[in-house]
């Protein structure tokens, strides 16, 4: 873990990781974190979807937050799709099946924030 200090950065120019096999055309940047920034307790992510793109439909131990900041996209929760627009929150339960889609023409954007202590744990 690295030492504490306060950050100001653009998220662009956070790296974008591919998210790997079952997430076509979806990236992540960590934004904040513990391995990055000292945040011990809760982790920022932005999430990007490209046209057709999509992440594995999955699930975990923890829980997580999400705030759609760019595009159209809809979310799979336990075998429903719901729409999400830019200003949409969705609040995904721990163990809840979920998976996110790109519905739109264009990038598809939303932060994604998670428990530090339970991404270990999980």
């Amino acid at each position: 873990m690295c030492e504490k200090k306060a950050k100001v950065v653009h998220y662009s120019e956070v790296p974008a990781e591919e998210v790997g096999p079952g997430a076509p055309g979806a990236t992540i940047r960590w934004l904040i974190d513990d391995d990055h920034d000292g945040a011990p307790v809760y982790a920022l992510r932005m999430v990007e979807l490209e046209p057709g793109g999509s992440s594995p439909k999955h699930q975990h131990p923890y829980e997580h937050e999400n705030y759609v900041v760019e595009g159209v996209g809809k979310v799979l929760i336990e075998g429903e799709w719901r729409d999400l627009h830019v200003g949409d929150v969705v609040f995904m339960p721990a163990n809840a099946l979920h998976q996110y889609a790109n519905a739109g023409d264009s990038t598809f954007k939303f932060l994604c924030g998670i428990p530090v202590k339970r991404l270990r744990e999980g």
